[in-house]
């Protein structure tokens, strides 16, 4: 993995996410040790948010006190072998400490030095501009792409209108619309996608007419699937930075073919539209109980996820 995130920035990503949770605290180390070569080459996202007890995720625990987030902070910075946390994310609402103290405590960070920029993950448009008000929001995280794309109704509009960037995790809806999975496809007990209403062999099944979809737009500009849902996300607005997650080097190489796969206006047309038409089944079950012009990379490029978020 250290082998795959260096060719990944050989490959020209800039942008990396990572979190605390990722093991617990595993992948922040695998990801500093990685790119402690090219640390000013990259950006490096991570995350606060949860209770980690005894290096255990406490299943529906948040916790995002401000004494809490430093503590969090600290221990990612030594981790991650950095002087300062490039964005740093609330993972998750949580509901027992108003927003407006969470900003606080990352802006009293960012006076620090120990971070530069605050982000916020799985967040409506009111917590946004609330959080905003007290301290600006480099960026935004949540579920976009074409086979999810409820943040275009709200959230987008008040990124756009406030001048946040929007990272779109499960840009590939968590593998499906690469094309490789379907209703035959077992997952491990360790593959969170076992217990999610998308991935039941029915759902695999009837969801198949939006793999469709993008072979027959592929066809047409010798690209897969994924590179034609990467490039459709690329292609909505020059502040939305996808994140797509791999653990293949022939994956890394097909998504970043995505950056140079051009869509016409009228193309996004006509494939939000058939889109529009599918009758999909995409429940997010778990994942929703749990709940740039200004972005920290002025470079328009693919992100590399370096875990699947829990």
């Amino acid at each position: 993995m250290i082998a795959l995130i260096r060719k990944a920035v050989e490959l020209g990503v800039t942008f990396f996410d990572t979190a605390e949770v990722y093991g617990p605290f595993v992948n922040e180390e695998l990801v500093g040790e990685a790119l402690a070569p090219v640390r000013n080459e990259v950006i490096v996202a991570t995350k606060f948010g949860f209770e980690i007890v005894d290096g255990k995720i406490q299943l529906g625990a948040l916790n995002s006190r401000p004494a809490h987030i430093r503590q969090v902070a600290e221990a990612s910075l030594r981790r991650l072998e950095m002087d300062s946390i490039d964005l740093f994310y609330q993972h998750r609402p949580d509901p027992s400490v108003p927003i407006e103290d969470v900003a606080g405590a990352v802006g009293d960070l960012i006076r620090e030095g120990k971070v530069k920029h605050f982000g916020l993950s799985e967040v409506n448009a009111t917590t946004i501009r609330r959080a905003h008000a007290v301290q600006p929001v480099t960026a935004v995280q949540g579920e976009y792409s074409v086979m999810w794309m409820q943040p275009k109704a709200e959230v987008l509009p008040v990124l756009e209108e406030l001048g946040i960037g929007f990272v779109p995790y499960s840009p590939l809806g968590r593998g499906y619309l690469s094309g490789s999975l379907n209703e035959n496809t077992k997952f491990g007990d360790n593959d969170n996608r076992a217990s999610l209403p998308r991935f039941t062999p029915e759902a695999l099944q009837a969801n198949r007419v939006l793999v469709d979809l993008l072979e027959t737009f592929g066809r047409r500009k010798a690209a897969t699937p994924a590179q034609v849902a990467l490039a459709w996300l690329l292609a909505q607005k020059p502040w939305i930075v996808p994140i797509p997650g791999t653990t293949k080097l022939e994956r890394l190489q097909e998504n970043l073919g995505s950056v140079d796969l051009p869509f016409s206006a009228q193309e996004l047309a006509e494939l939000d539209l058939a889109a529009s038409k599918l009758q999909l089944q995409v429940a997010r079950g778990p994942l929703s109980r749990r709940a740039a012009h200004r972005t920290v990379n002025d470079r328009r490029r693919l992100g590399l996820s370096c875990a699947v978020s829990p």
